[in-house]
């Protein structure tokens, strides 16, 4: 079994935000990257089927060369090989096509990613990639199975889970739970002295120029300061949520 995962290049969280350009582009100093969380679980589960089934595990990346040090690192996870396309990732539709090329040549059985990117949040890649490619597709996997060419699934929906059963080849958008965080993989050095010899191929863009463009970025407004109020003082709480709060 061959299988892709697709990995986002992502700000950490804990990072500082800024823009520049009158606030038409995200300004990248100081920021540290990661691979993101979803995609993560991802690659966890792909190892899981490496190990126990032998399966050969490649990464796939749309990205300039800042990116390769993310692929690295999945490598040094355990990924057998890496490829990253080189294009700018500038929205989920440019993504998908770029990436719809790669599993195209490559002759993937399983495609697993994250439902979303943490930078984004635009969940539409998954999706766009196996419309792209007329493969099966499960949003929300929480749970992957593989015997033979048929997967059982597990997803998540509102108030429990769904059951699903579907042939490879297949598109997982996975999320916490397709494996859980304790069991996420730190690189060890070996893993990291290993990533160095393993192979990263770059391979340009194959569909152009993207339609979408950025007009502006937007901070969320800084969050006011907050109100205390006596326990006693009910005049003054029912007061705040009327007029300040307008939640009553």
């Amino acid at each position: 079994m061959k299988i892709l995962v697709c990995i986002s290049h992502v700000p950490d969280t804990t990072s500082k935000i800024n823009f520049s350009d009158n606030n038409t582009k995200f300004d990248s100093n100081g920021v540290q990257f990661v691979i993101n969380p979803y995609d993560e679980f991802a690659l966890t589960r792909a190892m899981w089927f490496k190990e126990k089934q032998g399966a050969t595990v490649t990464v796939a990346t749309v990205g300039n060369a800042s990116t390769e040090p993310t692929l690295r690192k999945a490598l040094a996870i355990g990924a057998d090989d890496a490829i990253r396309v080189n294009a700018e990732a500038l929205d989920g539709f440019t993504v998908a096509k770029e990436l719809a090329e790669v599993v195209k040549n490559g002759g993937y059985d399983l495609v697993l990613a994250g439902k979303e990117s943490i930078d984004y949040n635009g969940g539409m890649v998954p999706a766009m990639l196996a419309a792209l490619l007329d493969f099966n597709f499960v949003n929300a996997c929480i749970g992957l199975e593989i015997e033979g060419d048929k997967a059982t699934i597990s997803r998540e929906i509102d108030g429990g889970k769904e059951m699903l059963e579907a042939n490879l080849p297949l598109i997982i958008a996975g999320q916490k739970g397709l494996v859980e965080e304790k069991d996420l993989r730190i690189p060890n050095m070996r893993g990291i002295m290993m990533a160095r010899q393993k192979p990263l191929t770059i391979v340009e863009s194959s569909n152009g120029n993207t339609t979408t463009s950025i007009v502006s970025f937007e901070k969320q407004p800084a969050k006011s300061a907050c109100k205390l109020v006596a326990a006693d003082n009910l005049d003054e709480l029912i007061s705040l949520l009327h007029n300040e709060a307008k939640v009553i």
